[in-house]
């Protein structure tokens, strides 16, 4: 077992909503840096919109902390920009975000018992 797999995901939580959603976008794949900043627009309606400042912020302490990786493989160079970065969760950052989805499920479910929410959204 490697460090990071022993390594426990508590420390890293609550994460910040930005930074949970950063995960989020790179749970389904690797993007660059552009790509992440759409769909976190995208999964979020519009309602989170990360300046590319905030971004790579996120992104180097996720990367500090061993959640995502940059890439070294890059698409076909037609298919490129070679100024982009591509950057991939790992299986730790998969456990952290996974925690953290838990975490807010939990909340929401003590809120539900609390006659804060009545409706389930559909998803």
């Amino acid at each position: 077992m490697t460090v990071m797999e022993k390594r426990s995901v508590e420390p890293l939580l609550p994460m910040t909503a930005a930074m949970f959603h950063v995960l989020l976008a790179l749970a389904d794949g690797d993007k660059h840096g552009y790509a992440i900043m759409k769909e976190v627009t995208r999964l979020t309606d519009g309602a989170v919109s990360l300046s590319a400042g905030t971004l790579y912020g996120i992104l180097r302490r996720l990367e500090s902390e061993g959640l995502v990786v940059e890439k070294e493989e890059r698409p076909a160079p037609e298919l490129d920009d070679e100024r982009r970065r591509y950057y991939h969760l790992t299986e730790f950052g998969r456990r952290v975000a996974r925690a953290e989805a838990e975490r807010l499920e939990d909340m929401v479910e003590l809120a539900r018992s609390k006659k804060l929410m009545v409706k389930v959204k559909p998803i």
